[in-house]
């Protein structure tokens, strides 16, 4: 555990110890200190059908999470890594029951067995590697029909009485609109880092259909993604923003063999044959084709995999790709979910304690504002760790970054988020080297920073504000350096 993680840790057990004739307080309390012991808690966020079970599946690489819109879609739901499958449903009476787990065409299927209003959550223990070290959390759409829907969400996300429950969140959108960035905006903090940009992250989700399903169209989101993280409001309220295909993910990681001779057979097709089917998805789920597999078949692929799946998969046939695990690995290599587990590794897995202490002074800020008597010694203490660790220091540096409030040039701005842990809290990734450069080529790039931004930090002709961001920059240069050493 980091030096930052220990010195909250004793802050939350001295905080049970003074408010101990309060129950709730001390629970809350009780649950942050467990949390430190937990996995990280990620949570997919988006507006109704933004693809949010359909990427945790991905993730995951097992069809867990519901993706039609039933009334489990409309309840928040845990996944965590268990021995064994189960799924307990915690009704908003109190009560704890067990749900029956059953499989259809490779999907789990559940049935709350009452209304979704009258259920709290749903914990879906499932054996998973990635799940080991990462729980996922479904929340429902925000900007649903269905008023209760998005206030669960919004409650869940952003309650007004308490931190939220997750640790981070992965923002799902189609496109930039004006109710993403509310929602965005709805997660400033008031106080620990006021850090927006290091607990989220936003996707682009459904990148295919940005391109009308052509071949190119992971390139098109790309360049919109790019676009989005330059721009100074999107900056100040997420850390990047990352293009998926999510649909082709999950069907890349849950590819049966059947789907996979399907494709086999359409490859087979003369090219020109093929592309009239594919003009629509209608024309090709109903048309006859000789040769072609039967349009039941053809309507499955589609659920599946999307016209711009299909036209992937039989490319990629075609260009000799020959077997089930190949042609997996390369359509899920295409849909973007690689560079966004890179993303969740750098920018969340490498800051769990920092995201994990972050929640937990939260929740103590909530409990100091009823003072006791002992209290004040827990104020000043939260007070000093907020003032003095460089991890917040760097984080609240980065927001004015983002958020323009201080200025540097294009190339000193870019230098200055990455040493920040911008990009990733890694060595090689703040000194912008290979992550398998040596130690002392690390070494010398951290030094080199230090001076570089010494002598920003005391050139004459900066102002206060810069002066003084550089000399944020010059800390975590020379932390890289005591590292390193």
């Amino acid at each position: 555990m980091s030096t930052l993680g220990v010195a909250v840790r004793e802050l939350l057990r001295r905080a049970c110890t003074v408010y101990g004739d309060d129950p709730q307080a001390v629970a809350l309390l009780q649950d942050h200190l467990a949390r430190f012991d937990e996995p990280l808690r990620v949570a997919f966020a988006g507006k109704v059908k933004a693809g949010k079970s359909t990427l945790l599946n991905a993730l995951v690489g097992e069809e867990i999470a519901p993706t039609d819109a039933g009334e489990c879609t409309r309840v928040v739901t845990w996944y965590q890594d268990a021995p064994a499958p189960r799924v307990r449903l915690f009704s908003r009476a109190g009560a704890v029951r067990p749900l029956t787990l059953a499989r259809k065409q490779g999907a789990l299927q559940l049935d709350l067995g009452m209304p979704a209003a009258d259920v709290d959550r749903l914990v879906v223990d499932w054996p998973s590697g990635y799940l080991r070290g990462t729980t996922l959390i479904d929340t429902p759409g925000i900007a649903s029909l269905t008023a209760d829907t998005a206030a669960r969400a919004g409650a869940f996300l952003t309650p007004s009485d308490a931190p939220s429950p997750a640790d981070a969140v992965v923002y799902l959108m189609r496109h930039l609109h004006g109710s993403d960035v509310r929602f965005l905006e709805s997660f400033r903090d008031t106080d620990v880092a006021r850090a927006t940009p290091v607990t989220t992250i936003a996707v682009l989700s459904r990148a295919d259909e940005i391109g009308v399903g052509r071949l190119d169209a992971l390139s098109s989101a790309g360049r919109i993604a790019r676009r989005y993280r330059a721009d100074p409001t999107l900056r100040g309220l997420c850390q990047t923003v990352v293009p998926v295909a999510g649909l082709l993910a999950q069907s890349g990681r849950t590819m049966r063999q059947d789907e996979f001779t399907a494709l086999v057979a359409l490859a087979g097709l003369p090219q020109a044959d093929l592309d009239r089917l594919l003009l629509s998805a209608d024309r090709f789920s109903t048309r006859a084709v000789d040769g072609a597999p039967e349009p039941a078949v053809r309507a499955g692929l589609v659920d599946r995999f999307g016209l711009f799946g299909v036209r992937l998969g039989t490319e990629l046939i075609r260009r000799g790709t020959s077997d089930p695990s190949a042609l997996s690995r390369e359509l899920v290599r295409h849909s973007g979910l690689d560079e966004l587990r890179t993303v969740l590794a750098t920018q969340f897995a490498e800051r769990r304690e920092l995201l994990k202490s972050r929640s937990a002074l939260l929740a103590l800020d909530r409990v100091l504002a009823a003072p006791r008597p002992g209290s004040a010694p827990l104020v000043a203490e939260r007070e000093r760790i907020l003032s003095g660790a460089h991890e917040f220091t760097e984080l609240r540096m980065l927001s004015a970054l983002r958020a323009g409030t201080v200025v540097f040039p294009p190339d000193a701005l870019a230098d200055a988020e990455r040493l920040l842990g911008g990009e990733g809290g890694g060595a090689a990734v703040r000194l912008d080297l290979d992550p398998d450069s040596p130690a002392a080529e690390l070494r010398a790039a951290a030094l080199a920073a230090v001076v570089r931004w010494q002598r920003r930090a005391e050139s004459p002709l900066a102002s206060r504000a810069t002066a003084d961001a550089a000399r944020v920059v010059v800390r975590s240069a020379e932390g890289l350096v005591a590292r390193l050493s």
